[in-house]
């Protein structure tokens, strides 16, 4: 744009033997382009910015978004749906996708060591990732299933 504006400036300077652009131009019509120029490069640096400011602010979102994910990481992850968080009570363990044991003097700690245990046990002997089901037993008490269909195991966890 200031390339621009340079162009038009010598333009206007030396062509017709005019008085140099510092001063005033003596047609009015070339001072109203001039000024329309200079409203429209102002114009667009007030959008570069805004642009500018918008992309600092999704930069800053992301970055929040991503420390939050770091705080979480201590959270359990339910095995079943794989995408929101355990909660984890003395007396049960339920995530937001349905999941709903009832347990005994269950912590976080204790559930995270069980499914960490359970699965690298499996991974001892099996390359596959085991799947987590919730299954209902005869005395209609959930309980959390992993079972895997290469090697047809399968194991209750809770």
């Amino acid at each position: 744009m200031k390339q621009e504006w340079q162009v038009l400036r010598d333009s206007l300077d030396s062509p017709r033997g005019q008085e140099p652009l510092g001063q005033m131009p003596e047609d009015f019509d070339e001072l109203a382009v001039l000024e329309e120029i200079q409203e429209e490069l102002i114009l667009q640096e007030q959008l570069v910015i805004e642009e500018y400011e918008q992309s600092l602010l999704f930069d800053q979102e992301c970055l929040n978004a991503m420390l939050e994910g770091l705080e979480a990481s201590d959270r359990i992850i339910c095995p079943v749906c794989r995408k929101n968080n355990l909660t984890v009570k003395t007396h049960l363990v339920c995530c937001q996708c349905g999941l709903y044991i009832s347990t005994r003097d269950m912590t976080e700690g204790k559930l995270r060591s069980l499914l960490e245990s359970t699965v690298t046990e499996h991974s001892h002997r099996c390359l596959h990732s085991p799947e987590f089901t919730v299954t209902s037993g005869m005395e209609e008490e959930a309980s959390l299933l992993m079972s895997c269909p290469v090697c047809d195991s399968w194991t209750i966890l809770l």
